[in-house]
């Protein structure tokens, strides 16, 4: 996988995760083709392959990258509904790492063979770390969505996003952990996440919210374990 691959990877979390508001995804969703910040979703896209590859020769392998984004998005828009959205938010990123995998092999076959580099390996551990902040917490939202905690919360006095900065940090640590062979740190952090977070719950008797968070914390934890491991055993190949 050469630094190329990488840094379309990195320009799609980029564009699609931090770069992309809440406002635009349901402006998408009501007027579907006809939302302008459709366009100027792939407009961004284009703009962020071009500013990290900074190399004018590649300059079909990203038009082709945008337009397979375009009609990947458009196809999602148009045949998700509330019940498969879910269904639709993980088909529609899966065929988006796949078309830019096929379009990159079909025009420069290099540019997916292995090297060897430290520049690839900066950007690879970039992409790891960039993936487990805010995309990350995109994900376990939408897996979330099918269930409505709303009643279960309103009373509970909480800083604003605390919930999804702290599942940030326990999943940069539990990486950092891993990467650096120290895993009983990361046995550590989830016994002091357990006092710290339903110590609490336990005295409310709210077996859904309990549940709720016991679930949102395996999946966070489990989701930097897998990134951790994937990276360790892919890093030699970047």
């Amino acid at each position: 996988m050469s630094i190329i691959v990488l840094k379309l990877i990195l320009a799609h979390i980029l564009g699609d995760f931090f770069l992309q508001p809440k406002k635009w995804v349901k402006d998408k969703e009501k007027k579907k083709l006809k939302s302008k910040w459709l366009y100027v979703h792939i407009a961004i896209h284009l703009v962020l392959m071009f500013l990290l590859i900074w190399d004018v020769s590649y300059w079909l392998l990203i038009l082709l990258v945008g337009a397979s984004h375009l009609i990947i998005d458009a196809l999602k828009l148009l045949l998700q509904n509330k019940k498969t959205k879910r269904f639709y938010f993980f088909a529609d990123q899966i065929l988006h790492i796949v078309a830019l995998f096929f379009i990159t092999m079909m025009l420069y076959y290099d540019a997916i063979t292995p090297s060897l580099s430290i520049s690839t390996s900066v950007l690879f551990l970039l992409i790891c770390l960039v993936f487990l902040t805010q995309p990350t917490s995109i994900i376990m939202k939408t897996i979330f969505s099918k269930w409505d905690i709303s009643k279960y919360t309103e009373d509970n006095e909480s800083l604003k996003d605390a919930g999804k900065y702290i599942g940030i940090l326990e999943r940069l640590l539990v990486f950092i952990f891993i990467i650096v062979g120290h895993w009983e740190a990361v046995g550590f952090l989830i016994t002091a996440k357990s006092v710290f977070r339903f110590g609490d719950l336990t005295s409310t008797k709210e077996r859904k919210l309990t549940e709720y968070i016991l679930i949102g914390t395996l999946l966070s934890f489990g989701i930097a374990i897998i990134v951790s491991l994937l990276f360790l055993k892919l890093k030699i190949y970047v």
